[in-house]
């Protein structure tokens, strides 16, 4: 058993805006080798299991090696220098380094420390909402995914079964543990997630004979519904349909958005679901007009 005082002390100095906060940042480090690796341990897996299916002979090693999120160490792309653990301080070491590797001057992307900081503030933003109980690191790490497999599915148009079923499982359990909304909603959450999108899908492919969308993102409203209950399917619907159309039409000006180009949706139900979750039931509901 926890000491009452030990708890205490926990709340009031971790699950406060600026301790989650500083979590965060180190949570959003992380984060970056998920967005970078998972990805290409996705690739290594595939062809590992097809050549097994033809049954072909292994290739030579690869020239990452058995890539995992721990191994090998992290290294700068261009000339292959270590990263010491003082250049890899969230944040800051990227600002002291001025954005560039310290061994060969390649600049390193402002993406990383983006990350860093969009998870640091959506963590505060949670205790901040939820306020200071335990649950609200329950919470986090819905965010920490959301983060991630956002970013994943925009470089990639991938959203990976180790994110986003993982997700769905835990608001389920979660809420047969009564630490959220009750289980019934979660169900019928989920369900609903991934119904809704599972039927346009087809409903759209037998008009078109096109996919207008992938499975994970059957996956990633299902997870949603799981955590923010049934009654939240739709405004994250339309939720994410407005953010994609601000989006695209932002590409569009910008030049960035070209005949062809396929842009993923699972960024936008990720920012709808946000969204909602910050802003509560009653108020999305207040939104919409509904009672």
């Amino acid at each position: 058993m926890v000491p009452d005082s030990m708890l205490s002390v926990f709340t009031d100095l971790v699950l406060t805006p600026w301790g989650l906060a500083v979590l965060g940042l180190c949570v959003g480090s992380f984060l970056n080798v998920v967005i970078h690796r998972l990805p290409k341990m996705m690739e290594q897996q595939w062809k590992a299991d097809a050549r097994g299916v033809l049954e072909l002979p292994e290739e030579g090693e690869s020239p990452d090696g058995a890539l995992t999120l721990s191994e090998p160490a992290s290294r700068c792309p261009s000339c292959g220098h270590a990263i010491r653990w003082y250049e890899n301080i969230p944040l800051i070491s990227w600002l002291f380094l001025r954005g560039k590797c310290s061994s060969c001057g390649t600049r390193i992307s402002v993406r990383y420390p983006l990350v860093e900081l969009s998870t640091a503030v959506l963590f505060a933003a949670c205790a901040d909402h939820f306020g200071n109980q335990p649950t609200t690191l329950l919470w986090c790490g819905f965010v920490a995914v959301l983060v991630a497999a956002t970013m994943i599915d925009w470089d990639t148009t991938l959203l990976p079964d180790d994110l986003t079923l993982p997700l769905l499982w835990a608001g389920l359990v979660i809420a047969a543990l009564g630490w959220n909304i009750p289980l019934k909603d979660a169900l019928w959450g989920a369900v609903a997630g991934y119904m809704s999108l599972w039927s346009v899908y087809w409903l759209f492919k037998l008009t078109t004979g096109k996919e207008g969308m992938g499975y994970g993102d059957f996956k990633l409203l299902a997870a949603l519904g799981a955590w923010l209950g049934w009654s939240m399917i739709l405004p994250i619907i339309l939720g994410s349909s407005v953010i994609g159309a601000v989006v695209g039409i932002v590409m569009k000006v910008s030049g960035q958005l070209r005949e062809g180009v396929y842009v993923p949706y699972g960024p936008f139900l990720a920012g709808a679901g946000l969204v909602v979750t910050f802003a509560g039931a009653p108020t999305v509901m207040s939104w919409l007009g509904w009672a």
